[in-house]
């Protein structure tokens, strides 16, 4: 076991962080934040950042008032009635969707390199899905070295990206010609920071989940977040600035990074960078995804969220029916041609609303715990902090409606569909008695109580060697 003195410091939660932040959302959507709005993308990076902490200000709230062991899940979990509970659980198995924006860009790099796969996008992309689906079979202790590998490799790649990149911006960047900044003016950069909002949201999912093992946590967790989401910002519009001003507009639109990269490299260099920047941040995020989800789709399943088959394991305690259900999800906004940025939509539009909920619910936390709040390393009168939940709740809200507004009619349809479906099986669920409103509420009072008895005793919290 662990001595606190062990535990994981400032530095330590901030290398963290920023690296779960750093992932694919970067090389798939920066092309299509640019096409909304222009050179203006290397601003829309940091204000994108910016939005998306405070979509997620419920992540920096609870963590400066409580110890949740359970991390972002039991902040949830306070936080939530029986529904939003259920509509959450809903969200989760809708991530699966996300798997076919990652398979589809993947593709999308590959073929930059071998051109002759791109009539075949559909079927190399479903085969993509497959082979990722079937490397979680070894276990996660395989699917953590393939990531530790990778990581490394896409650090390297976006440090390359950015020397290589700024000395060879146009000159004139600044300037309002064609795709020049602003372009489509304030709606289109209200576009841009919704669609980018996939690649600026990680900022605070990988802190929030270490709060058991983080020295002075309440402290520790918030300003590391703070700092991880300027230095994303930054990255993010160095990026952002390179991939926006080498090449005209009619060229990077809607482009992966690939296009800019081709320009700004040598050949071996730029295979390099497709490799090891565009695919491998693509498969980091893919693979940690697709092992991440099945513990919590089993719990959800274990609570009667879901039928009791899907706990199901083989004998070495594979959730299969779980992992079959995933891909199944996975492959079919592939089949039915949904494009990239349409399926990313699908997904952050609940997560959105869901996020919406629990920033509006965190304005009576210092009523309702008092000690907590004076305590709290957040520092503000309570009527703006009030203010300033509200403005996370339509932080949220902003993202949804962009994002909504922007579908094409068949994606609309289709994000009515899904969330219609959402709500109303979370409603079944509940009439029917599968899920036990009862044990919900005993299971929030239990997370409630346990994280005020570690305040109570100061305890000091062991870990895994």
């Amino acid at each position: 076991m662990e001595k606190i003195g062990k535990k994981l410091n400032m530095f330590n939660i901030f290398c963290l962080g920023l690296g779960g932040a750093i992932g694919s959302g970067i090389f798939v959507l920066l092309g299509f934040g640019i096409g909304y709005t222009g050179r203006s993308i290397a601003l829309v990076c940091v204000f994108g950042c910016l939005l998306m902490l405070l979509a997620y200000l419920y992540n920096v709230v609870m963590s400066s008032l409580f110890n949740f062991n359970g991390g972002d899940y039991s902040q949830k979990a306070m936080l939530f009635n029986p529904t939003m509970t259920g509509f959450s659980a809903m969200v989760t198995l809708a991530n699966g969707l996300v798997f076919a924006s990652y398979s589809l860009a993947a593709v999308g790099y590959i073929a930059s390199v071998i051109p002759g796969l791109a009539p075949y996008t559909k079927l190399v992309a479903v085969l993509v899905v497959t082979l990722l689906f079937a490397s979680t079979i070894g276990g996660s202790r395989f699917v953590t070295i393939i990531e530790n590998v990778m990581v490394v490799v896409l650090v390297v790649a976006i440090a390359i990206f950015v020397f290589y990149g700024v000395p060879q911006v146009e000159p004139g960047f600044w300037s309002n010609k064609d795709g020049g900044f602003f372009h489509n003016g304030v709606i289109g950069v209200f576009s841009a920071m919704a669609i980018m909002g996939w690649a600026c949201q990680g900022t605070t999912m990988a802190p929030v989940s270490m709060v058991a093992v983080t020295k002075n946590p309440k402290r520790t967790i918030p300003i590391a977040i703070l700092w991880i989401t300027v230095v994303l910002a930054v990255l993010y519009a160095l990026m952002g600035y390179v991939a926006g001003g080498v090449l005209p507009y009619a060229q990077i639109s809607g482009a992966n990074l690939s296009v800019t990269a081709n320009a700004i490299f040598p050949q071996t260099l730029y295979i390099l960078f497709v490799v090891g920047g565009g695919v491998f941040a693509i498969l980091t995020s893919a693979l940690g995804g697709v092992a991440m989800l099945r513990y919590p789709l089993m719990q959800i399943a274990k609570d009667g969220w879901l039928p009791k088959a899907f706990t199901k394991t083989t004998k070495k305690d594979f959730p299969w029916v779980t992992q079959l259900t995933l891909y199944a999800i996975s492959i079919l906004p592939i089949i039915f041609g949904f494009s990239l940025d349409s399926i990313i939509s699908l997904v952050m539009i609940p997560t959105m609303i869901m996020n919406a909920y629990l920033n509006v619910a965190c304005i009576s936390l210092p009523t309702k715990y008092p000690e907590q709040w004076n305590k709290s390393v957040i520092k503000m009168p309570i009527p703006f902090y009030k203010t300033v939940c509200i403005l996370g709740g339509l932080a949220a809200s902003f993202v949804a409606f962009n994002l909504f507004k922007d579908l094409n009619a068949h994606d609309t349809v289709a994000c009515i569909i899904l969330l219609a479906v959402m709500f109303g099986y979370t409603y079944l669920r509940l009439k029917q008695g599968a899920v036990s409103k009862k044990k919900l509420e005993e299971n929030r009072i239990t997370i409630i109580e346990d994280a005020l008895s570690c305040d109570a005793e100061n305890a000091e919290i062991k870990i895994d060697a």
